[in-house]
């Protein structure tokens, strides 16, 4: 008779975190083999570069690994590899946001912008930005860097990378910048 649970076949999930706290490579390997497409389909949600998504999933097994003996509930293992991605995710998010690409600098160069005064003005700005952002609060910093590393930003992905319902990001948003706005014109 055919089992109507949503369980997965093979050993459970607890049976497969023991096995391999114990170092047994065929457990590892099952849970990779079992929950590698959702790391994958949380982590492509970010639309990072390929070469950014793979380096999103092996830091979210990396940090099962270093969380093997801490994980409370192994049949809620599936959530917990969601949330860690989407908090990877952000955070490799923020750190791509901090960084000047390289074609931003190439624009910058043939515009003229080379001169020692130009990096100085251009210096000077971002830093009154990243104060003004700074002054924010932690949920405005971390949906407009969220919109900001995105060249298109999916409503459905920026509130599943934040864990917001997605009709609260566009108002949220426009509050957001409304006090970015602000407190840039204060520090100007």
């Amino acid at each position: 008779m055919p089992s109507n649970s949503a369980e997965p076949a093979g050993p459970r999930n607890d049976e497969l975190l023991a096995a391999a706290l114990r170092g047994e490579r065929e457990a590892w390997n099952s849970l990779v083999e079992r929950f590698n497409r959702l790391v994958w389909a949380v982590a492509r949600s970010f639309e990072m570069p390929a070469s950014d998504t793979a380096d999103l999933s092996q830091t979210v097994w990396l940090r099962l690994v270093e969380h093997l003996d801490q994980i409370k509930e192994p049949e809620r293992l599936g959530s917990w590899l969601a949330t860690t991605t989407r908090r990877e995710g952000i955070k490799l998010l923020r750190k791509r946001s901090q960084e000047i690409p390289d074609e931003h600098r190439q624009e910058q160069s043939d515009q003229g912008m080379d001169g020692p005064e130009e990096h100085a003005l251009v210096a000077d700005e971002y830093a009154q930005l990243r104060d003004a952002l700074a002054k924010l609060p932690e949920r405005c910093r971390r949906l407009l860097r969220v919109i900001a590393a995105s060249d298109e930003a999916n409503y459905s992905e920026v509130a599943a990378a934040l864990d917001m319902p997605m009709g609260s990001i566009g108002p949220t948003r426009s509050r957001c910048l409304e006090r970015l706005r602000i407190q840039y014109t204060q520090s100007s």
